[in-house]
């Protein structure tokens, strides 16, 4: 089905709890680059005239809705699993958004397809269960197997020669989850991006209301109660259970992947599975949803070494959905993809 979506110019991403942040236009910052354990030449800092192009072409317009032309499908059974895919071609960077949001979710999203086209891949954009207020209802095995279902439905109706896998913000311990479950379409996945790979327990701790929700949320899990919803102020934002309120706000809860206060060993239990798959770490080191007391270098050079030497790429100033970063982030997931992509795929059913 070929169709185009729009949406109004506004603020920019959803936050790791719901909120926004607001979007503004800087194309120039220092981008760190490093490798641990891994060597590799670093790419150059410079934007390639291909990214220079796609944002020129997305923001060149004036004040037009911003739009993507492409084909909406469904690739599962539930009325929530539908995808939109730009560019006709047979390799795609599949992207993952956080909690609260759906399509369009971020504002690299529109210069980012059109540069994957010019390097002829594909951008789908899937909707989860998760998508929106699901996730409160929601978990990381429920998006796991929607992920599955979605490569499936790239490999069968759209010839697939493999993914890569674009996680933003709690996208990201989506994605850590899926890896680890050795799905039979896992093996398409060609290499893991993960841009804002923050904790969501250790923000919302700053919240006066986790602690006494905490204890609310494991008390209903002991009585079987995990399933049944948390009261209103536990999340203003969706209705959610007591199991996803632990998973997010508890120590080790399932989505407790990235908290700086996890152990080296905590977080190679959390992380180690991935040194298997080119993975590439885009850490804003203006997250807003980072507390203040947090080492944003210490943590993201944890977080690489725990994912087996993943490929680092710090945004100086950049603010955790990188809307006032666009350009920087267009270019750090063009170089992974045109390097990384090459590298080619297993196919899950040989």
């Amino acid at each position: 089905m070929d169709t185009a979506l729009a949406a109004t110019a506004g603020p920019g991403t959803s936050s790791p709890t719901g909120s926004t942040t607001t979007s503004s236009s800087s194309w120039f910052s220092g981008i760190v680059r490093g490798r641990s354990a891994k060597s590799v030449a670093p790419p150059p800092t410079v934007a390639s005239s291909s990214v220079v192009a796609a944002i020129s072409e997305s923001v060149g317009k004036g004040s037009r809705k911003k739009q993507l032309k492409g084909a909406l499908f469904k690739y599962g059974s539930n009325p929530a699993q539908v995808a939109f895919k730009t560019g006709d071609f047979t390799q795609q960077v599949v992207f993952v958004g956080g909690l609260t949001d759906g399509l369009l979710a971020t504002e690299y999203i529109e210069p980012l397809s059109i540069a994957l086209e010019n390097n002829n891949w594909s951008l789908v954009q899937p909707l989860l269960s998760s998508s929106y207020i699901g996730y409160g209802t929601s978990s990381l095995e429920q998006d796991a197997l929607e992920i599955d279902q979605l490569i499936n439905y790239l490999i069968n109706n759209e010839n697939s020669e493999g993914v890569i896998l674009l996680g933003h913000s709690t996208g990201c311990q989506d994605i850590v989850h899926y890896m680890k479950t050795n799905f039979a379409c896992s093996k398409a996945v060609r290499g893991v991006i993960l841009q804002a790979p923050v904790s969501d327990r250790e923000y919302r701790a700053t919240l006066p209301e986790t602690p006494a929700m905490i204890d609310l949320a494991a008390k209903m899990i002991t009585e079987g109660k995990g399933n049944e919803l948390m009261p209103r102020e536990a999340d203003s934002a969706a209705p959610i259970t007591a199991y996803r309120y632990h998973s997010l706000c508890a120590y080790m809860g399932d989505d407790d992947m990235f908290s700086s206060d996890l152990s080296e060993d905590q977080l190679r239990q959390r992380l180690g599975h991935m040194a298997g798959t080119p993975c590439q770490v885009i850490f804003s080191m203006a997250d807003e949803y980072v507390p203040e007391y947090v080492d944003k270098k210490a943590l993201v050079d944890r977080l690489c070494r725990a994912l087996g030497g993943a490929e680092k790429v710090e945004v100086e100033w950049g603010n955790h959905s990188l809307s006032n970063r666009v350009q920087e982030a267009v270019q750090a997931i063009i170089d992974f993809v045109k390097r990384e992509g090459r590298s080619g795929w297993d196919d899950p059913w040989s």
